[in-house]
């Protein structure tokens, strides 16, 4: 199993809150990872000695992000299983490039912002049941927070989830 560094936006309350809520209520009913609601904008080699200094060069000027809510989605991809899409935009793209241009070696990674909300292998129809049954009580989701997580590359279970860790985080400026 390699590792990687994923760099992950956190929003503010009382999104989090709403997020994390429903990440438990879900994971409890179908016996799937607990893990904090982000969205994932980079993954690259794991630099963890480094990862402090790339976030606070990366927080320098970087304003709080708003991603607009687009829907409620699932695949069949473990980490993706259901998830609320949100829109790409130009600071989350610039904020992306940034990591990326501090990494030694930058990876391809490919910024599709989401937060997942289960990481489980479901069946098309119940994915398709849960992702119909969510209703999300905002239109927009704030981002004031940056970290970077070791990780499983790719994560393709929940020991593997449960093994993430947080190795930095930086707050975005007002």
């Amino acid at each position: 199993m390699s590792t990687a560094i994923a760099y992950w936006l956190t929003p503010t309350e009382p999104t989090r809150g709403f997020f994390k809520k429903l990440i438990v209520d879900l994971a409890q009913r179908y016996d799937a990872p607990v893990f904090e609601p982000h969205v994932t904008f980079y993954v690259g080699p794991d630099r963890a000695e480094v990862a402090d200094q790339i976030l606070s060069q990366a927080a320098i000027g970087c304003e709080p992000i708003r991603l607009e809510v687009l829907d409620v989605h699932h695949s069949g991809q473990f980490t993706k299983t259901l998830f609320v899409q949100l829109a790409l935009n130009a600071k989350l793209q610039r904020l992306s490039k940034l990591i990326r241009g501090a990494s030694q070696t930058p990876s391809d990674y490919q910024v599709e912002p989401h937060v997942s909300l289960l990481y489980r292998r479901m069946s098309l129809a119940a994915r398709r049941e849960m992702a119909r049954s969510i209703r999300l009580p905002f239109s927009e989701v704030v981002f004031d927070s940056i970290c970077a997580v070791r990780c499983a590359s790719p994560t393709r279970n929940r020991a593997e989830v449960e093994a993430w860790r947080v190795i930095a985080t930086k707050s975005l400026d007002e």
